[in-house]
Order: structure tokens, then C-alpha cells, then sequence
């Protein structure tokens, strides 16, 4: 299997029509399935264009929709967050759309073989679970995504609840990844989401680090962890090779 790849900015239709932002990362020749890469709260930034750019070397077409991009065209990623967050956050409503929209322009793709996953991590894993749920995907990621179950405290950045109602709905195998020391999903959020997809006979596959909190994936960060990332990396890939492939 050939690694090389081509990466662009381009612009793709997302919820309600709107032309947005996309960074694009695809797979030479062959049949490929492809990854929709939901951007973290920090924003569509350098390190999740690098996650996208990783999983096209690894065989796989993959596009990240700039989720802010109506607030905040053209700006910085922290700057185009902080505008996001000052309004709420992304609609739910919204990133449907625009994940429906990157999952038809990936199937669009002449190399496409028509079989879509979805990952997140953050707020992006929610998101991923938001989309699992109301997309035609084969596959979703959720890594550590905060109120997936459960509600923000008072005060918290964006206007978020959680997705219990949504859960019946997945449409897809869940693969989730989280921290033991996280607080957002904590151990108890992430033990009340197995649960419930439990009870609701949905398939899923669950993997907790000790000494790992939040944003263990972000090389970037602090928070980075990684025997955590190095794991996570594998098991994303065996479960991307039985869903996607």
C-alpha cells in the first residue's frame, strides 16, 4: 500500500447549504474508505490537521470541516473559538449538517469505496457520537468526549446537554477511548454511556488509561500521554480495518 498522500484547504457544502472550510488529506489510488476528523474545542488547528494527514498515510481518505468557520472566516484557531464559544458553541443541528456534508463529499470521491468513520475528540467526541447517530457512517471514534451523557456544570464555555435521547439512534459501532483521570467525561459519565448502549443493544468497544486525563492524543499539549495515544493509535486502526476498510 502506497503512504503517499495529497493535502488541500478546500470548501464543501455543510448544514442548511453554507460553503465552509475544509482541510482535505487523501489516500493514493486504490479503493479507500474515508474519516471524517471532528476538530476538538481548541478548534481546527494544526494538530488535528496532522491527525487528518495521519489516517490518509495510513490508507484512508479524510476531511476536517471547520466547524467555526461561520463565526469566524479566515481567523486564527484560537481566536475562531473563542468567537464560537462566546455564542454557545456549534448548534447540534448544524454539525449534523456539516458532517453530512463532509460524508458526501467523501463518498464523492472517485477512490471512494462508499464506507465512512467519524472521530472526535473533546468536544469533537461528542460530536462524533452526535453524528453516529443521525449520519450514514460505518464507523465512530469517540475520544474522551465530554457530555456525551450527563450535563455541564453552571458556568461551562458552551451550551451543550447530553446526548441519552440520541443513543437509541446510533447507527454505527462505537469504538471509545477515555483518561481514568479525566473529569470531562469522568469514570462514572463513561460507565453510564456503557450502560446505556448496553440496554439499548448497540455495539460498542470501550478502553480507559490510567494515568491519562483529558486530551491524552494532543502532542501539542501538556496533557499528552504517550503510551495512552500510542494504544489508542492501535486500536483505531484494527477497528478502522473491520468497519472501513
Amino acid at each position: 500500500m502506497s503512504d503517499a498522500i495529497a493535502a488541500e484547504t478546500i470548501r464543501i457544502a455543510g448544514a442548511g447549504g453554507d460553503e465552509i472550510e475544509a482541510y482535505r488529506a487523501l489516500a493514493d489510488g486504490g479503493s479507500r474508505g474515508g474519516v471524517i476528523v471532528i476538530h476538538h474545542m481548541p478548534g481546527y488547528d494544526r494538530w488535528t490537521k496532522e491527525v487528518a494527514r495521519r489516517f490518509a498515510a495510513d490508507g484512508y481518505n479524510a476531511i476536517v470541516p471547520n466547524l467555526y468557520w461561520r463565526e469566524a472566516p479566515g481567523a486564527d484557531p484560537d481566536d475562531a473559538a473563542a468567537a464560537a464559544r462566546a455564542q454557545g458553541g456549534v448548534p447540534d443541528e448544524r454539525l449534523v449538517g456539516d458532517a453530512a456534508g463532509a460524508a458526501e463529499h467523501l463518498r464523492s470521491l472517485a477512490n471512494s469505496n462508499g464506507r465512512l468513520a467519524v472521530i472526535g475528540h473533546c468536544s469533537g467526541g461528542r460530536h462524533a457520537v452526535l453524528a453516529a447517530c443521525n449520519v450514514d457512517l460505518q464507523a465512530a471514534v469517540d475520544c474522551y468526549g465530554a457530555f456525551v451523557v450527563g450535563q455541564p456544570p453552571e458556568g461551562f464555555p458552551v451550551q451543550v446537554t447530553g446526548l441519552e435521547d440520541q443513543l437509541p439512534n446510533l447507527r454505527c459501532p462505537l469504538l471509545g477511548l477515555f483518561g481514568n483521570d479525566d473529569s470531562y467525561p469522568s469514570p462514572e459519565q463513561v460507565d453510564e454511556l456503557d450502560r446505556l448502549l448496553t440496554e439499548h443493544g448497540k455495539r460498542h468497544e470501550f478502553h480507559r488509561y490510567d494515568g491519562a486525563g483529558h486530551a491524552f492524543f494532543a502532542t501539542d499539549r501538556p496533557s499528552y500521554r504517550v503510551e495512552a495515544a500510542v494504544d489508542g493509535y492501535a486500536k483505531i486502526a484494527d477497528f478502522f480495518a473491520t468497519t472501513i476498510r
